[in-house]
């Protein structure tokens, strides 16, 4: 048979992580499945790539921890190359020229470290950490299900009752944590566990990790317990580099899918769904050739498929006006850089490795500097001294960078997805311009940064659209608001992973439960996918 008279009984749209994951799980269910990514290579967002001579590193995602343990297990990931090392220290907060936040890991040595800011913080933290311990097991155990689905009758409903009846378990205590945690900021949340600044601004960094918001905005405290529900090696709450990069990662999901019997194929870019009869029946490229399928499984984000893919007049205008009103941006702007040496801290000097350069080094000192972060972003456009999470995984990997030299990645808050005015990330001005802030403001903390820079790889919201089909830059494919959770992602009424449109499923991270490199929206949409081919 040709590949122009191919037919699959699953077509998947981007070979991301979701949509090689979902390849996996339905492949080992015996269906016949290819995933088709548009680029050269497979990943999606976890890529590992040469972007200076000698120095590689993840592209866009950066870090693991939210990767779920099924996923892995399911996918037998180490057994196809997958090695995950842990940090030595969780994160290092630099506060100025003298002092410093060292988070280690482990309750005790947490505290010692938090009582050099607040004994009366410190003598908290077991409190609050074993409350967030208890709504992560929560979050955990909905993230692996279909959410109840409105609108989808007796089965609908008997999941609703299954969910009212986990909940109901909880006692009054946890029960009040959940709505916190689902309803308030994580300023307004943070305010009634702790007293110091730079305590309460170190947990807040949680909750506008790839949010286009501000620590008081509402919503932001479920953000920052949607980055605590994560594991490695089978350590809750621990975060690591996958070794080789976050590619990885994806390299390793690729090989799974192989060996379980799915197609792979890359350079092979989407044009649209092909709809007949009601339901669609595959794709066709944008080479001419047309893929037929029993059903289109799309690892792309919603908005995406909507606007670009989906012919309009396959779904009913009211939903498809809903999937293009969804809220995306994550205000975020990602760069590279190739390094001659480390960076050598005021506030812990030396450029000899130590724990901390190992860490997750995070330029956010207090509550309100985070806070004009994002304010100066949407009145200007960019902050003047932005939020910056810098990982430089080369200490852990020797595989990214020349013997003696490191690479660097660092995540920058707060960008306006869209500049004001006239003014546009098309510009290569207005890019390189932030991109110096950037260098600027972690050369504030390490006054050797500007000078160990030897190379750097700029991504602005723009880019991350135009290279990777995150709409708006959003590494979510859609903000975690509460109005865009659980059994409204990607809206209300689909959240089931179906969209509308028989034979038409959403497998990436516009889906429950959202974004991260977690690998659960492909796993829980090849569920829903496998169950609806076998009836």
């Amino acid at each position: 048979m040709s590949k122009r008279d191919s037919a699959y009984d699953v077509v998947i749209i981007g070979a991301g992580h979701n949509g090689l994951t979902a390849a996996a799980y339905l492949a080992k269910a015996g269906l016949r499945v290819v995933a088709l990514e548009r680029r050269k290579c497979v990943g999606g967002a976890a890529v590992t790539e040469e972007f200076h001579p000698g120095f590689r590193n993840s592209v866009a995602s950066y870090t693991v921890s939210l990767l779920n343990p099924r996923v892995i297990a399911d996918l037998n990931l180490h057994a196809h190359g997958l090695r995950i090392v842990e940090r030595p220290v969780a994160n290092f907060w630099p506060v100025d020229e003298r002092r410093a936040l060292v988070m280690p890991f482990g309750t005790a040595a947490r505290q010692r470290a938090i009582a050099e800011f607040s004994a009366a913080d410190a003598e908290r933290l077991p409190v609050y950490e074993a409350a967030l311990d208890r709504a992560a097991d929560v979050v955990r155990d909905l993230a692996l299900r279909t959410p109840p689905n409105a609108g989808g009758g007796i089965i609908e409903l008997i999941k609703g009752a299954g969910l009212g009846r986990r909940l109901i378990g909880l006692d009054l205590n946890d029960k009040r944590l959940l709505v916190d945690l689902f309803t308030k900021s994580a300023a307004d949340f943070l305010n009634g566990w702790f007293e110091n600044d730079v305590v309460k601004a170190a947990f807040a960094f949680d909750g506008i990790v790839g949010a286009y918001a501000a620590p008081s905005t509402p919503g932001t405290a479920y953000v920052l317990l949607h980055h605590c529900f994560g594991e490695v090696n089978g350590k809750a709450g621990v975060w690591g580099h996958a070794v080789g990069g976050m590619g990885a990662i994806t390299q390793a999901m690729a090989a799974s899918a192989r060996a379980a019997g799915a197609e792979i194929r890359i350079d092979a870019p989407v044009a649209k769904v092909i709809v007949g009869n009601g339901r669609a029946t595959g794709v066709e490229l944008t080479s001419g050739e047309r893929i037929k399928a029993k059903v289109v499984a799309a690892n792309v984000p919603p908005k995406l498929l909507f606007r670009d893919l989906v012919p309009d007049t396959a779904i009913d205008p009211e939903l498809r006006r809903r999937m293009l009103a969804i809220k995306s941006g994550s205000g975020t702007f990602r760069m590279n850089v190739a390094l001659s040496e480390l960076p050598d801290f005021t506030s812990r000097p030396g450029k000899a490795m130590q724990p901390h350069h190992g860490a997750g080094i995070i330029i956010a000192p207090s509550m309100d500097y985070m806070e004009r972060a994002y304010i100066d972003a949407r009145l200007e456009g960019w902050s003047r001294a932005p939020i910056i999470e810098m990982l430089i995984p080369s200490t852990l990997d020797d595989t990214l960078a020349p013997s003696g030299q490191h690479v660097a990645s660092l995540f920058i808050q707060h960008v306006a997805p869209h500049l004001p005015g006239d003014r546009s990330w098309a510009d290569p001005a207005e890019r390189e311009a932030f991109a110096d802030v950037v260098i600027d403001t972690v050369t504030r903390y390490a006054p050797n940064f500007r000078e160990a820079v030897i190379a750097r790889q700029v991504l602005s919201p723009l880019d991350l659209e135009n290279l990777l089909g995150l709409v708006d830059g959003d590494i979510f494919h859609g903000q975690l608001g509460l109005d865009q959770l659980f059994s409204t992602r990607p809206v209300l009424g689909n959240a089931n992973y179906r969209l509308g449109l028989p034979g038409l499923y959403l497998c990436g991270s516009g889906a429950h439960p959202g974004g991260g490199v977690t690998g659960l929206p492909g796993r829980n949409a090849a569920q829903e996918i496998a169950k609806d081919l076998k009836r």
